[in-house]
């Protein structure tokens, strides 16, 4: 996979979900219930797609060492993080919204779906929390490869996940920092390109170079002559 195309793999989802914030409703309201509980239904997959951004960076079998170890703390921490913000997804999105569109006139409806906003906020924190210490653990399992070029993406990986904590996808604040996350994630994921080697060319004594074939074959002469 090209470093473009993996690029292209991680910041998919977190622009998806910025673009998702531009028309996401401010409020929970009646007429606004059921574009709330529909979009979060339509956000229900791609969420967890954003544990992308340290699974492609990290394709590869974990190693022996302190980065090893970080690939792994890394992967785990990215599939809890996708567990529990989808928990979010579903019960403050999906079943608030479904909740307060259903609610039988004369109900107070603050008092369904209050409950339902603090189990979700829960379940969002600790995934966000899942999603920093991925963060960590994917800039100390790349710094052995690329140094402190890791920090840029994970300053600004760190900087929007802490955001995260109570922007969700609401704009201003969550658009901004769902772009943020898609710049964190291009840039760690650029820094796993491989620098190509252009081939030897080819000669008749196999990949050794003209002027070192031309070197040899002088030293060769001197000697037939001496």
């Amino acid at each position: 996979m090209s470093t473009r195309t993996k690029v292209a793999v991680v910041v998919a989802a977190p622009l998806v979900l910025a673009a998702a914030g531009l028309v996401h409703p401010l409020s929970l309201t009646t007429p606004t219930a059921p574009m709330w509980a529909h979009l979060h239904v339509a956000l229900l997959p791609v969420f967890p797609l954003l544990a992308l951004g340290f699974v492609v960076p990290l394709w590869q079998r974990p190693g022996r060492g302190v980065a090893g170890v970080a690939v792994v703390v890394a992967w785990l921490a990215a599939f809890t993080y996708a567990c529990f913000y989808t928990g979010l997804d579903a019960v403050a999105g999906i079943a608030a919204g479904t909740a307060w569109r259903d609610a039988p006139p004369g109900v107070d409806r603050e008092s369904i779906v209050g409950p339902l906003y603090r189990m979700g906020d829960a379940l969002g924190a600790f995934g966000v929390r899942a999603f920093l210490l991925a963060v960590v653990a994917t800039c100390v399992a790349l710094y052995p490869r690329a140094g402190i070029r890791v920090l840029p993406g994970g300053l600004v990986l760190l900087v929007a996940g802490w955001s995260f904590l109570d922007s969700h996808v609401f704009r201003p604040r969550g658009v901004l920092t769902l772009l943020g996350i898609a710049v964190g994630f291009a840039l760690l994921t650029a820094l796993t390109a491989e620098r190509r080697r252009a081939p030897a060319a080819a000669t008749p004594y196999g990949s050794r170079t003209p002027r070192r074939d031309r070197r040899r074959r002088a030293v060769r002469s001197l000697r037939w002559r001496a």
